[in-house]
């Protein structure tokens, strides 16, 4: 090396990049996008309503899976 070859440094570089500005202004635009009829209490019931559907109708071996998934945790108990 040269003496005008720059050496790495010895301690770490300290590197921070504040984002709070432009998570702001994502948010800004994802409620923009939902517009102003979106109503956050019928979207979570239409969810509800969906997984009621989703989990309705098992036959004997799925109602089994279905137990086994909630008793393991990896499901929620309705």
């Amino acid at each position: 090396m040269s003496s005008s070859d720059a050496s790495p440094p010895v301690e770490p570089v300290g590197f921070d990049i504040d984002l709070t500005g432009h998570e702001m202004t994502r948010r800004a635009h994802v409620m923009a996008a939902l517009g102003d009829d979106w109503d956050p209490v019928a979207a979570l019931r239409g969810e509800e309503e969906a997984y009621d559907l989703l989990y309705s109708g098992l036959d004997e071996e799925q109602q089994r899976l279905y137990d086994a998934l909630v008793a393991a945790g990896v499901l929620p108990r309705r």
